[in-house]
């Protein structure tokens, strides 16, 4: 049956706008000849999350997009451009919670991960047909094999080839498992990245608190926003230009209502203009008490748990969320004459961008990808790349002056790629790469890898073991960072990868900086 043409109507309607815009989909016009490809132009799109309708931001830059893709095709180049869409991580989840009203911890994993597989086939055909509607010329609008069809980062190929890198980068130990601090989202329970925080300015109070030096009975005023990590001091700093308090060198604090004997030393983060001038170095309070610690090698106590409440470092706070422990101390504070004035203040507070709760700094262990030890190599290599406009590669160098810790990699949720990993005592199993493996719904292969403290020391069938299966997931964006390798086919179809290795354009948000 001819498709109408206007002449042919008296009224465009969206009846026929769909006839048509499902004819040219399923025409397949731009899908690549393998047979007969010419010099490729390959364009590695990131993936938009499906969680809700593209928006405003995704039809402009998409058809900036369409626009080179086809250019380069009147030009003669074969063109990649394939549509990827974003099925892990945090927003698939916090939709399903929004959309079934419940929670992870509430439905238990299985049943959480089937919720949010119901929501994402609701929901992947509208973004798809937002885009056909918009025109966009993408490669194909099927889901197949074929190299430019659409493809589901969540998909078994897909996390296949997220746990195969994976894999690669423990084995040759640029992967690592390390008990640190960490940004925690007490509402998601989860860690999070330094890139998936905001800092919002939030009002809070200035407390000013009596303490007392030990050796001369004197008391210093101390000013604080986090009364509650009290507990948690490692040490009183003053800045080394202070006069005021150079007496206090190597002497000792002692911590009210706790009673806890803490050093005094001079340090450069202490603000002469700010509050009293002498701080209180508390572990979890903000980067820089973490850094503090770090620094000098202090013993951490974490006063804050991961549901939120603070544990018995806190004493009499002990249970209580931390607001509501803020409060309870605060009050002791006023009965015991221990609390001099507050001032009413605005403070940049580190803000979960996915959940809007406020950041706090906890210890457990989780995966890192090394990165400090290439930042130098990085920024050579970034020296090479064409930027657009120039002054974009600003946010490459900024990110590499600010990067202080490697990556950690693994959080603590249950819509995203699994951690291919088995655990017995100190041994780890590790299996090749290339299947899509879900460990906590199977064991691992005999053929495994085992190791032990770093070292190989031998296959699974050498165990008679029962294995634990590894229940973190991999930050979404580990998934995110490999879209080109996925495109171009690596691994799987070595002849094209070769071709069309390196992708063309990657028209990334700046968010993908670190990936």
């Amino acid at each position: 049956m001819p498709l109408p043409k206007l002449k042919d109507i008296p009224n465009w309607t969206p009846e026929v706008e769909k006839q048509i815009t499902d004819s040219w989909k399923s025409a397949e016009m731009f899908k690549l000849d393998m047979k007969k490809l010419k010099k490729i132009y390959s364009i590695d799109t990131p993936p938009p999350y499906i969680n809700t309708p593209i928006h405003m931001g995704h039809a402009t830059t998409y058809a900036f997009m369409d626009f080179i893709a086809r250019h380069r095709r009147m030009t003669g180049h074969s063109v990649l451009f394939p549509l990827g869409l974003d099925r892990n991580g945090l927003p698939i989840e916090l939709a399903a919670e929004k959309k079934f009203n419940t929670t992870p911890f509430k439905e238990g994993r299985e049943k959480f991960v089937a919720l949010c597989e119901q929501l994402l086939k609701e929901t992947s055909a509208e973004s798809i047909d937002s885009f056909s509607k918009l025109g966009i010329s993408f490669t194909s609008y099927n889901q197949s094999k074929d190299v430019g069809a659409v493809y589901l980062t969540d998909s078994p190929e897909y996390r296949a080839l997220t746990q195969a890198t994976f894999i690669d980068l423990f084995k040759k130990e640029r992967i690592y498992e390390a008990k640190r601090v960490n940004n925690w989202d007490p509402k998601l329970q989860t860690t999070v990245a330094d890139a998936e925080i905001e800092y919002k300015d939030i009002p809070s109070t200035f407390n000013h608190v009596k303490w007392k030096v030990k050796e001369t009975g004197e008391e210093i005023i101390i000013a604080t926003t986090r009364p509650e990590l009290i507990c948690t001091c490692g040490a009183v700093i003053y800045n080394p230009k202070d006069e005021r308090y150079q007496h206090l060198e190597g002497k000792t604090a002692i911590t009210p209502l706790y009673g806890i004997e803490v050093p005094i030393m001079e340090h450069p983060f202490a603000k002469v203009d700010k509050g009293s001038g002498i701080v209180m170095m508390c572990m979890g309070g903000d980067v820089t008490d973490i850094q503090f610690f770090r620094e000098l090698s202090l013993p951490s106590k974490i006063a804050v748990n991961q549901d939120g409440r603070l544990n018995e470092y806190s004493g009499f706070l002990k249970g209580l969320k931390v607001k509501e422990g803020r409060e309870k101390i605060i009050d002791e504070l006023k009965k015991e004459g221990l609390l001099v004035k507050q001032e009413q203040i605005v403070h940049s507070t580190p803000v979960s961008e996915r959940s809007g709760a406020e950041i706090e700094f906890i210890e457990m262990p989780e995966y890192y990808l090394k990165q400090l030890e290439i930042k130098d190599k990085v920024r050579k290599i970034s020296n090479d790349i064409n930027f657009y406009p120039p002054e974009a590669k600003k946010i490459l160098d900024s990110w590499l002056d600010s990067v202080a810790i490697d990556w950690p990699i693994s959080r603590r949720r249950f819509y995203a790629t699994p951690i291919p990993l088995w655990h017995y005592e100190d041994l780890t199993a590790v299996p090749d790469p290339g299947k899509y493996y879900v460990p906590w719904k199977e064991q691992p292969p005999k053929e495994s890898d085992v190791y032990k403290n770093g070292e190989l020391v031998g296959k699974v069938s050498d165990f008679n073991v029962s294995w634990k299966a590894e229940e973190r997931v991999l930050d979404t964006w580990f998934d995110s960072s490999i879209s080109e390798l996925y495109i171009l086919k690596y691994k799987e179809n070595p002849e094209f990868f070769n071709k069309a290795y390196p992708a063309t354009l990657r028209p990334q948000g700046k968010e993908i900086v670190r990936t």
